[in-house]
């Protein structure tokens, strides 16, 4: 390309399509008095910026992977749940082994990402985990245990159910009973990649639950609100009381159950 004769739209067209510039280019690009010819190159910079960020994190995110194969571990899993707070729908945990050659550049914690990122983050760790295992624990099994003990329990059944076992676990804010060694970090879903993994599988696995359980049970928005305590929700459960996916133990649940 003759870079001095070049239009604004062969420039655009250039900056569009190429992932690195020369150095020598991009200074005669910044010589360039054309408003936009500055535009496009301020959209580049960006665009550039945040491939770096994304990709300090990504580097970042595997700091705790990288210490534990360090201190000799080769299989580590990373461990969280979803579901604590809702007032219906089971608690579905997670457990992911992420290979250490993994390509996830971009993954973050599910609560940081929309639907659509989530369920594509879905797909691509489905595609490169060495192993992955979903526990669900029912609304009964949460009344009758508790939720915190559902919570681990399920993280527990997750961590048994990997085709391949584990030598080191990441646990999201919990731990488990069980032998493997392990390692709790609170928000681990936004220090740990293999966390991270496993927030967005439980996450997705649960609202399609929830979808499901939406069209069982329709008056109360499970599909918008996945079951916690939207107006929409209180509303439905004041007018059709309680349903068999409610936890019982939860208020006001157990309110509209005493009534």
């Amino acid at each position: 390309m003759n870079q001095k004769k070049a239009t604004i739209k062969e420039i655009k067209n250039q900056l569009s399509k190429e992932e690195t510039l020369s150095e020598e280019y991009l200074a005669h690009l910044r010589q360039d008095p054309r408003k936009g010819v500055q535009q496009a190159l301020k959209s580049w910079d960006l665009k550039q910026a945040k491939k770096k960020a994304l990709v300090e994190q990504f580097i970042r995110m595997q700091e705790y992977e990288k210490k534990a194969r360090q201190n000799g571990y080769t299989t580590i899993a990373g461990i969280d749940e979803v579901g604590r707070g809702p007032l219906a729908g089971p608690v579905v945990s997670a457990a992911v082994i992420l290979p250490e050659t993994t390509q996830l550049i971009g993954l973050n914690d599910s609560k940081q990402l929309s639907l659509k990122e989530r369920i594509y983050w879905a797909e691509q760790i489905k595609e490169q985990a060495v192993a992955l295992a979903v526990s669900v624990v029912s609304a009964s099994d949460i009344d009758r245990l508790n939720i915190y003990e559902a919570t681990r329990v399920s993280m527990k059944t997750a961590v048994e159910d990997l085709e391949i076992k584990p030598d080191y676990l990441l646990i999201d804010a919990m731990t488990i009973d069980s032998p493997i060694p392990q390692e709790r970090l609170i928000k681990g879903d936004a220090k740990s990649l293999s966390i991270a993994a496993a927030s967005i599988i439980a996450k997705v696995t649960r609202d399609k639950l929830m979808e499901e359980y939406a069209v069982t049970y329709p008056h109360y928005g499970f599909e918008r609100n996945a079951g916690y305590g939207t107006k929409d929700h209180l509303d439905g459960l004041k007018q059709f009381g309680a349903t068999p996916i409610h936890r019982q133990s939860f208020r006001p649940v157990k309110d509209v159950l005493t009534q």
